[in-house]
């Protein structure tokens, strides 16, 4: 009976303490306006030289919720904040970076000449796989175009692990599409096999060191996994040796709880930091998750009209800006997935009281 009550204090649904139900009961709208995450570090600097250093995450960026790690710095080369002119392209120090990545890749594997990215991004990780990388869905890369039946066409590919990334350039074609999300997945997919994207002693040390220097925090709190910096932590040394990307993976779901306003109401509910830490970091994000989280964005727009609309529009933004700057996507194409959900339950709602 208490691990049946322990298990439903623990759902991603926004429930109330009283009922302790998974799913929605009357979940605030105001959850969904949590901070968001705080903005990425400076773009590094491009070069067709050696990989540079990963920097160390900035600052306990989850804020509000239960105190949670924020997530790590977005990876392979990116460019400014603010996205380009619609049909501009991306920016040319991303774009330069992307093709000097890929010739890199080209001329260790398959020689000189024009290399198929497509081709090559699945090669790689099949090599990844036939070398002992824990691949729990296969080495299979997909690929996943927007309708459209007129250019610029888009196209998001999802690796093995989970991560996203999405054509960054004007795509007249759909093969172009597909080609331009293949290079940027390329990229990082390279990147990420660096010994600097590794989580290590020195990386952890160097992390809390840190995060306490930016909130005034003291070593016993980094110590103390009940605070904020002491759960920063438990959650590297819980990944060491595992890559950035992998790490990417992973706090994906505690962006997405924070975002729904999930971690806030665990810790309504009583729930300790451990608890979440260790229930969700074991954990992936699976259709129980985003069916939940779905009934509670159907109840915010039955609260309050016009709330889905309008975090629909403000996450398309956030994927639209993100995807050509060449950043991880998965938060971002999540959220716009679990919206779109919430809004097929709702249109389906509608039809059924018809």
């Amino acid at each position: 009976m208490m691990e049946s009550v322990r298990a439903q204090r623990l759902q991603p649904g926004v429930g109330t303490l009283r009922s302790l139900r998974p799913g929605v009961t009357g979940a605030p709208a105001a959850a969904a306006s949590a901070p968001p995450p705080p903005p990425a570090p400076p773009p590094a600097a491009v070069a067709t030289a050696p990989l540079p250093a990963a920097p160390p995450p900035a600052g306990l960026g989850l804020g509000l919720g239960l105190g949670l790690p924020p997530p790590p710095p977005p990876l392979g080369l990116q460019g400014p904040a603010a996205p380009p002119p619609p049909g501009a392209g991306p920016p040319a120090v991303l774009r330069e970076a992307v093709e000097a990545v890929v010739r890199s890749f080209a001329k260790h594997t398959q020689g000189y000449g024009r290399v198929n990215v497509v081709e090559a991004l699945q090669e790689f990780w099949q090599m990844k796989q036939s070398r002992g990388a824990d691949l729990k869905n296969g080495a299979l890369v997909v690929y996943e175009m927007v309708p459209s039946n007129s250019p610029p066409y888009v196209c998001y590919v999802t690796l093995p692990g989970g991560s996203c990334f999405g054509s960054f350039q004007f795509c007249p074609t759909k093969a172009e599409a597909r080609r331009s999300a293949a290079k940027i997945a390329l990229m990082n997919s390279v990147f990420n096999e660096h010994p600097s994207r590794r989580i290590t002693d020195e990386f952890i040390e160097k992390s809390v060191s840190e995060a306490l220097a930016s909130f005034n925090g003291n070593r016993e709190e980094a110590d103390n996994p009940n605070t904020g910096i002491g759960a920063f932590r438990f959650m590297l040394e819980s990944n060491k040796g595992k890559s950035m990307l992998e790490f990417q993976e992973l706090m994906t779901v505690f962006q997405l709880l924070h975002w729904n306003g999930s971690l806030k109401a665990m810790r309504e509910r009583q729930c300790s930091r451990q608890e979440v830490l260790a229930h969700y970091s074991h954990r992936a994000l699976d259709d129980d998750i985003r069916n939940q989280m779905a009934m509670d964005w159907v109840n915010r727009e039955q609260n309050s009209p016009g709330a889905l609309s309008r975090e629909l529009a403000s996450t398309e933004r956030e994927l639209d800006e993100a995807r050509l700057a060449g950043k991880e996507l998965r938060f971002h194409k999540e959220k716009k997935d679990i919206l779109m959900l919430a809004a097929g339950q709702l249109g389906s709602m509608h039809s059924s009281n018809c």
